[in-house]
């Protein structure tokens, strides 16, 4: 059984910044690739990044250049940097995993509020 859980959410002032963490607990091996989803009230949930159990990295052009996905195989985290947050950042923020080899998100932490003032 495989957990994530994440932390680092709170309240930021646009253009301040926060680390999200998302911890792995259970059976570490069956994780892959691992991400960032976000949803805003009344909206379409979104992806923010992904790594790749090798360390390639993708980004939504909304958080392009402001973000940067990193993994720390050795803690079993998943780290998202946001820089330069604006209002429009304002989400739930969840984390999530693949199974090796596979192509869609099995494994879903609870989510962390993320919400920007301005």
């Amino acid at each position: 059984q495989v957990q994530l859980v994440e932390s680092g959410g709170g309240l930021v002032q646009a253009g301040g910044s926060l680390r999200l963490s998302c911890a792995v607990s259970g059976s570490i091996f069956s994780i892959g690739a691992m991400g960032w989803f976000r949803q805003a009230p009344g909206k379409q949930r979104e992806l923010v990044a992904t790594i790749s159990s090798g360390g390639t990295t993708m980004y939504a052009d909304s958080v392009k250049d402001r973000c940067t996905i990193s993994r720390d195989n050795t803690k079993n985290t998943v780290y998202l940097q946001m820089n330069s947050l604006k209002p429009e950042d304002t989400a739930v923020y969840s984390c999530t995993a693949q199974r090796p080899l596979g192509t869609t998100w099995f494994y879903w932490g609870q989510g962390t509020q993320v919400t920007v003032s301005s």
